[in-house]
């Protein structure tokens, strides 16, 4: 195995993929070299890589691997890295922190806003990008982490913060006066999550899905009702708010079909069968803008409680429902990304990497 590698992924056909050896870089002046460790791949690493352009996610790790064209790309991945080199006053090696990374073996960064809690990567390229995605949080000072629950914190913990938040702002905003809210892909990981935060809070939560994910998605018990896209008709007339995590047209035009003006409220959130018709939505949901009102609100600590306390309730719940599939190395990596891009890993399922 090489020193450094780096798997690259063409950025207009996501299937096609390389794998580059490459050079250990170093950390200069005010710099922190990471060795990744620990990554999950999932539905929600696909979706950075097919908004990759609009969303800028192609921009955390620029440059691919040295010799390659510009049409290869980095997919972000979360998951766990040490801290093995550093010219960066106040962080030190043997540091283990959680957050964005590369498919790659090494990262540099820059840090900055260092404190107990981690760091921030004050990196040129990343300057303009969300802020949430920049902050590497270290697990000495993380009231979410525990050593054990390492697999379920990266498979979830950057999905359940979208479903959290997602949650939290229909909450906040009353239920939008709906009595029901509806969520499609409602086998993904970030829409149960939602449904656990949002289950018994006042209206019904309802599951749409494929008629082959609806045994295991009813198997979950967070939803009131769940409803293969097929059965759409079975949706009560009553004010509802729509939570599309699937961005499949089809099925935004049955409920709009259904429901007519008792569509209180249409919001896509993310999108998983690669169809961007986010636009047909009545808007679009983006946590880190309901995050950061809600550190104005609670502030930063208030915030980190509450997150918290929401995870160990759904990590004693997830457990149950998962199977931790776990490769090690780069080829496996790329079996992985390919796996979750066919569409080929059940529900159930999560795929973790050691590198």
């Amino acid at each position: 195995m090489p020193d450094s590698w780096t798997f690259a992924v063409a950025r207009d056909d996501l299937g096609r993929t390389v794998l580059a050896d490459t050079p250990t870089p170093e950390a200069g002046d005010g710099e922190a070299l990471l060795r990744v460790r620990r990554v999950g791949l999932t539905a929600n690493n696909v979706t950075y890589a097919v908004l990759g352009e609009s969303m800028r996610y192609w921009q955390f790790f620029p440059g691919g691997p040295r010799g390659l064209g510009a049409e290869w790309g980095l997919p972000p991945l979360w998951g766990f890295a040490d801290v093995i080199d550093s010219r960066a006053a106040g962080v030190e090696p043997g540091l283990r922190v959680y957050g964005y990374l590369p498919p790659a073996r090494h990262l540099v960064v820059r840090p900055e806003r260092i404190d107990a809690s981690g760091f921030r990567d004050g990196s040129a390229h990343r300057a303009d990008l969300p802020s949430p995605y920049n902050a590497y949080r270290s697990t000495r000072a993380d009231a979410a982490y525990r050593a054990d629950q390492e697999d379920l914190l990266v498979l979830f913990r950057p999905l359940f913060f979208t479903s959290f938040m997602l949650a939290d702002q229909v909450a906040d905003h009353d239920f939008y006066g709906a009595e029901q809210l509806l969520l499609s892909s409602a086998s993904s990981k970030t829409a149960y999550a939602a449904a656990v935060e949002l289950h018994g809070r006042g209206p019904r939560v309802i599951g749409l899905t494929s008629p082959g994910n609806v045994a295991f998605a009813r198997s979950l018990g967070c939803y009131d009702e769940v409803l293969s896209y097929d059965r759409i008709d079975g949706v009560g007339a009553a004010p509802a708010v729509y939570l599309d995590l699937s961005g499949a047209p089809h099925t935004r035009a049955a409920l709009r079909n259904r429901l007519g003006d008792l569509l209180v409220r249409d919001i896509a959130v993310g999108l998983t069968n690669q169809i961007p018709n986010a636009a047909a939505a009545g808007e679009v949901f983006f946590a880190p803008v309901q995050m950061r009102k809600r550190r104005q609100d609670w502030g930063r600590d208030g915030l980190d409680r509450r997150f918290a306390d929401a995870w160990h309730r759904f990590a004693a719940a997830v457990t149950a429902w998962l199977e931790v599939r776990t490769g090690v190395g780069p080829q496996d990596l790329r079996r992985a990304w390919l796996d979750v891009y066919r569409g080929s890993t059940p529900p159930r399922v999560g795929h973790i990497i050691e590198l």
